[in-house]
C-alpha cells in the first residue's frame, strides 16, 4: 500500500475545498468540525474523515438500467445492480491493511434502488437510484491520532506512476475562505399539508389494525428554491449540526449539471470489519432545549418512553433477521438496546446490533441483504414500502437510501441517508419522517418531523433574503 503523510488540521473541509467543485468528489465526514456544546475542535461524533476524487470507474443507475463508465467506455446493463458492483470489486481484491479505507467504491444507494424486489411500479426519479465510483486513491483523517494520510492500494499502474504528483497536490491544507455566495429565495415548503399528514397516519393506523403492518415510517417532503454555491450551505450546516455519519457528494446528472448532496446522518446503517458486522437503528426522538433542565427531562422522558423503546424493538428484531441472512448461524446478537444518543437538535434513542459475516458472504451481500433500512421503513418491511408508495406523494430519491464506501479489502461503513439534502436545478430538497405505530398520535408524529428538519431549517435560514 502507498502512503503518504500530509499536514493534519480538525477541519478536513480544508483539505477537500480545493476539489468540492469537481465531479465526483466527495467527502465523509465525520463531523468533527467543532463540538457543538463546546464550540472546540473535536468531538464524540466520529474518528474518520474521507476525502475521494477522480474516479476510474463510475456506476450510474436510473430507472433500472446501470451504465458502467471505465477509462472512457460505457457498458449498459439491467442487471442487478448489487451484482454488478459485486462483480466490479471483485477485480480488484487487495489484502486488508492497517487504513480504515485506501480505495474502494464510493457514493449512494437510493431508497429506491429496490423498487422491482419491493414489487412496486416505476416511478419517474429526480435523481439516479445509486451512483457509484470506484477510487484508487483517498485522502483518511484520523482525529484521535490526529493524523492525514494519502493512501492508495494502488490497484491501478498509473497510480503508483502519479504518486509523486498527487502527494505534491496535497502537501498544503488549502483555506475555505474562497466559499461562493448561496442564497435561499423563499420559505421551505412541504408536500404535505397539516391536515394531510394526519389523514395518512390514520389511514397507517387502519392498516395497521387490519394486520398489515406493526409499523410504517412516513415522511414529508420540504422543498425551496435557492442558488449559488451548495458547498457554502454544507459549511454551515456541518458548523451548526455535526453528526458522525455526515457527507458532501458533487455529482454530474445526465445534462450534465451538477447536483449536490449533503447529509448530517446520524445513524450508521451497516459497518463491516473482517467478519464483523454492526448495525446501529436509531427510533425514539425528543427535541434539544436550550434550557438545560428542560432538554434534561427531554431526555428522561425518551428514556422511559414505552411505545418509543417498543419501536425500536421492533426494528432491532428486522435488523436481526435481516443480517441474519449473510451471517453465521447464532451469531446475530443485539449488544445494546435502547441507548440515549444526543445531537445538536435531538435526543435519540440507539440499540446496537451484531454478527458475523459468513465466509462465503461480502459486504455487497450484507448491504442487500439489509436495503433499504428497516429503522426508516417499517415492519414487516415489504409491507411498510408498499404502504410508503401509497401515501407519500414523492418518492424518496437520496433519501432513505445510504451513503459511504465499501473498500477494494471488504471493509465497509455506511450511513442511513437521513437529515440529507439534495441540490439541483435551483432547488434545496430535504425530507423528514418518523416511525408510526398504533399507539401513534398524529400532531405528536407531525411534530418529530419538523423537530428532525429544524437543523436544515436553521442551516436554510442563514441563507435567507
Amino acid at each position: 500500500m502507498l502512503e503518504h503523510d500530509l499536514p493534519y488540521h480538525h477541519d478536513t473541509a480544508r483539505l477537500f475545498a480545493p476539489l468540492a467543485h469537481d465531479d465526483w468528489a466527495m467527502l465523509l465526514d465525520s463531523g468533527q468540525a467543532l463540538d457543538p456544546q463546546t464550540g472546540q475542535p473535536g468531538s464524540q461524533y466520529g474518528r474518520y474523515d474521507i476525502v475521494v476524487a477522480e474516479p476510474f470507474v463510475t456506476m450510474v443507475t436510473r430507472m433500472g438500467v446501470t451504465t458502467i463508465t471505465s477509462f472512457g467506455h460505457q457498458q449498459i446493463s439491467e442487471q442487478d445492480p448489487f451484482s454488478l458492483l459485486k462483480d466490479l470489486l471483485a477485480k480488484y481484491p487487495t489484502v486488508k491493511t492497517g487504513a480504515t479505507f485506501a480505495g474502494g467504491a464510493v457514493g449512494y444507494w437510493g431508497y429506491d434502488l429496490t423498487r422491482t424486489d419491493a414489487h412496486l411500479q416505476p416511478r419517474a426519479q429526480a435523481v439516479p437510484e445509486m451512483m457509484i465510483g470506484l477510487y484508487d486513491w483517498a485522502i483518511l483523517v484520523d482525529h484521535r491520532a490526529k493524523t492525514s494520510k494519502l493512501v492508495s492500494h494502488a490497484v491501478l499502474p498509473r497510480t503508483r506512476e502519479n504518486w509523486d504528483a498527487l502527494k505534491a497536490s496535497f502537501n498544503a491544507v488549502a483555506s475555505n475562505a474562497d466559499s461562493k455566495p448561496f442564497v435561499v429565495n423563499g420559505r421551505p415548503a412541504a408536500n404535505f399539508s397539516h391536515a394531510g399528514y394526519h389523514q395518512a397516519i390514520d389511514r397507517i393506523h387502519q392498516y395497521i389494525r387490519a394486520g398489515d403492518c406493526y409499523q410504517v415510517n412516513l415522511s414529508q417532503r420540504f422543498q425551496v428554491p435557492v442558488t449559488g454555491d451548495a458547498w457554502t450551505a454544507y459549511l454551515k450546516l456541518r458548523e451548526i449540526s455535526p453528526a458522525p455519519f455526515m457527507a458532501f457528494m458533487q455529482l454530474p446528472d445526465m445534462e450534465r449539471q451538477q447536483f449536490q448532496i449533503l447529509s448530517n446522518s446520524p445513524e450508521r446503517f451497516l459497518q463491516t470489519d473482517g467478519e464483523h458486522v454492526e448495525t446501529r437503528p436509531i427510533k425514539g426522538t425528543r427535541p434539544r432545549d436550550p434550557d438545560a433542565l428542560r432538554d434534561a427531562a427531554n431526555a428522561r422522558e425518551l428514556l422511559d418512553s414505552i411505545k418509543d423503546r417498543a419501536e425500536n424493538l421492533m426494528i432491532v428484531d428486522l435488523l436481526r433477521n435481516d443480517i441474519g441472512k449473510v451471517c453465521c448461524t447464532g451469531s446475530v446478537r443485539a449488544d445494546t438496546l435502547f441507548q440515549l444518543q444526543s445531537f445538536a437538535n435531538v435526543h435519540h434513542l440507539v440499540s446496537i446490533v451484531t454478527g458475523k459475516l459468513k465466509h462465503t458472504a461480502t459486504a455487497v451481500d450484507l448491504l442487500q441483504a439489509c436495503f433499504p433500512g428497516g429503522s426508516i421503513t417499517g415492519a414487516p418491511k415489504l409491507r411498510a414500502m408498499q404502504i410508503i408508495d401509497e401515501l407519500e406523494p414523492d418518492t424518496r430519491g437520496v433519501y432513505c437510501g445510504a451513503i459511504g464506501y465499501i473498500g477494494f479489502d471488504g471493509q465497509m461503513d455506511t450511513n442511513i441517508a437521513i437529515r440529507t439534502a439534495v441540490v439541483q436545478n435551483g432547488d434545496f430538497t430535504y425530507y423528514a419522517g418518523g416511525g408510526v405505530v398504533i399507539d401513534s398520535v398524529p400532531e405528536n408524529e407531525y411534530q418529530e418531523t419538523l423537530n428532525k428538519a429544524a437543523s436544515m431549517e436553521k442551516c436554510l435560514a442563514a441563507f435567507s433574503k
